[in-house]
This record gives structure tokens, C-alpha cells and sequence, in this order.
């Protein structure tokens, strides 16, 4: 765990409290001392909200908190220039910093040897895509086989691992809340941890989907045990004014039973193997729900199901 001086551990305790402003004035204090933990707080308040949130100014902080030697976010700036959140995207200096990361950091190693094994041109785009195979034209379901390499599903797991939480879905009142019909846990790769690994799948998953990379949600790993599931549902979310058009699954893995994706309407049941990717529609073309893209995750019945799950919005979805 992360050890910061006794003077920032006191700030942060202060922001706990809900004294966030006695807090700040430390922070702030050992930021004009030249404390790169005090510009990493600093950015990482303003980009959950903790003060007032502006995503493009705790790039610019990250970016700096790095550059004084603050590892964790010099690893976050690399993956923000790579993704092109807040600020912007520039992939061969993304590549360049995640290459001398991987000199003294084992895990931005493994992703940057990943990349490696990519075939990708100069914007991290793929250069080759399978066919893809219609399985439903109502709703549009397509299935594209070994999208993914058996490598690239387990670096997703492993990476996913230690950041498991319940899974929710959306209340009445669009709040995210858990709820007995879904029995997953997820682990999301938000913006500052999509490494460019993990990046440059999601702009496969683009490009399969005829999307841009900037329209997607964040990667959702989901872990399902015997016995869970998802029951029958819609990725649709009312009164969106920037629609979920599209829903992009990628199966881990394949050794569990049970577990099938099952379209309720229409009878279609999906069982991928390692490293397939489905891709469907949630809406119609005049935005409308889909009544037919309603789907369930039917439960596991052994081992355990590992699932990638992203989420196509309308148009650009990150600051």
C-alpha cells in the first residue's frame, strides 16, 4: 500500500472527514514545497470530484507529478496520452513511455511485450479483422472468432484481478446500484488504468463494431462463480441522451458450463470460446429500444465464466 508523508496522511484524512478545504491547504502547501505524492493527490482530486472536478488540469498535474518521479502517475500520463482522455492522443509517445516504464516495472513489461505482439499500425489500429459471422439480423448479433488472442484474454484476467467489486446495474433514477439480478463481479479498466494494452484492444473492439475507439465505455471484466448470473435485461438506457447503440462481449475463456448468452425473444443462446468477441445492437434506428436485444446471462452451472463487456455509446463518451 502506498505511503505517503505525515503531512499528506493528514490531509487525507481531513478530505475523509469532509473537511476537504483544511485538507487542500496542506496539500496545496507541500505542492509549493515540491512534493510530487502532494501533485499526484492534488490530480487525483480534481479528477474524481474531489474538488472541483476538471479532468484536463489533473492530466496536466499527473503529468508533472510524474515527471518529479511519482511513479503512479507518470504510468497514469502514459496511459492518458495513449487513450487520448482529457487531453491530447499521441500513441507513439505513449509506446515510447511505456517501453522505458518497462524497464524497472514488471507489469507495464507484460503490456508493453503485448503490444509487441499486435499487429498494429501507426495509431494502434489493427491491421487485420476476421469476418465476422451474422448470427441474428434481428436483433443484428455478430460473431467474430479469436478477435482476441489466448494471450491478450489472459492478460485482461490477470490485470482485472485485484480490483473485483459487486457488480451493479442502472435504478429508475440512472443511479448504478447492486441488485439481486445481476450476480457477477467486475473489475473496470477506467481511463487512467486503460494502459495502452488494453487500449489497443479497445480499438479492435471499435473496429469490428464500425465505432470509434472514443465512443466506448470503459472495459468491464466480469467474473461469474457457479451459480450466477445476469438475469434477463437490456444494455439500453432510458432517456440517455448519449444512447448505449451497441454492446461488445468478449468470452475469456471457455472452460465452465452453463453461462450462455441468451437473447429472451428470439431463442438465440451464445457460447464463445477463448478470445471470440459478440457484438449486438441495443437500439433501433430511430433510438428506440430494441425489444428483441433484451438478454440474460444464464447461470454458471461450473467453473467459472470470465467475460469482457463494453458498452457503445452514440458519440464521444470521455472528457
Amino acid at each position: 500500500m502506498r505511503r505517503f508523508s505525515p503531512e499528506l496522511q493528514q490531509a487525507l484524512a481531513l478530505a475523509d472527514a469532509g473537511r476537504v478545504a483544511e485538507g487542500a491547504l496542506i496539500v496545496h502547501r507541500q505542492v509549493a514545497a515540491g512534493d510530487p505524492d502532494a501533485l499526484f493527490i492534488l490530480a487525483d482530486w480534481k479528477w474524481s470530484g474531489v474538488l472541483p472536478q476538471d479532468p484536463v488540469e489533473a492530466r496536466q498535474l499527473y503529468r508533472r507529478a510524474g515527471d518529479m518521479g511519482n511513479v503512479e502517475a507518470a504510468a497514469y500520463s502514459t496511459n492518458l496520452l495513449g487513450n487520448g482522455v482529457a487531453g491530447p492522443r499521441d500513441w507513439t509517445a505513449a509506446v515510447a513511455r511505456l517501453e522505458n516504464e518497462a524497464k524497472r516495472d514488471p507489469a507495464r513489461r507484460k503490456a508493453f511485450e503485448l503490444i509487441g505482439r499486435m499487429k498494429l499500425d501507426a495509431d494502434g489500429d489493427p491491421l487485420t479483422l476476421p469476418e465476422g459471422e451474422i448470427l441474428s439480423t434481428s436483433p443484428r448479433v455478430t460473431k467474430f472468432e479469436r478477435l482476441f488472442t489466448a494471450g491478450e484474454c489472459d492478460y485482461l484476467r490477470a490485470a482485472a484481478e485485484a480490483n473485483y467489486q459487486p457488480s451493479t446495474v442502472y435504478n429508475a433514477q440512472r443511479q448504478l446500484v447492486r441488485d439481486a439480478m445481476r450476480g457477477s463481479d467486475g473489475a473496470t479498466f477506467h481511463w487512467l488504468i486503460e494502459d495502452p494494452a488494453v487500449h489497443a484492444l479497445n480499438r479492435r473492439l471499435a473496429a469490428v463494431s464500425g465505432s470509434d475507439a472514443e465512443h466506448g465505455e470503459a472495459l468491464q471484466i466480469l467474473r461469474y462463480r457457479p451459480g450466477q448470473q445476469y438475469k434477463p435485461h437490456f444494455d439500453f438506457v432510458r432517456a440517455a441522451k448519449n444512447q448505449r447503440r451497441l454492446t461488445a462481449l468478449v468470452y475469456l475463456n471457455h472452460d465452465y458450463e452453463g453461462g450462455e448468452t441468451a437473447f429472451v425473444k428470439t431463442g438465440l443462446k451464445v457460447k464463445g470460446r477463448k478470445g471470440d468477441v459478440v457484438v449486438f445492437a441495443n437500439a433501433l434506428p430511430d433510438r428506440a429500444v430494441d425489444p428483441l436485444s433484451e438478454h440474460a446471462g444464464l447461470p454458471v452451472k461450473r467453473g467459472t465464466k470470465y467475460l469482457g463487456s463494453r458498452w457503445i455509446r452514440e458519440s464521444r463518451w470521455h472528457p
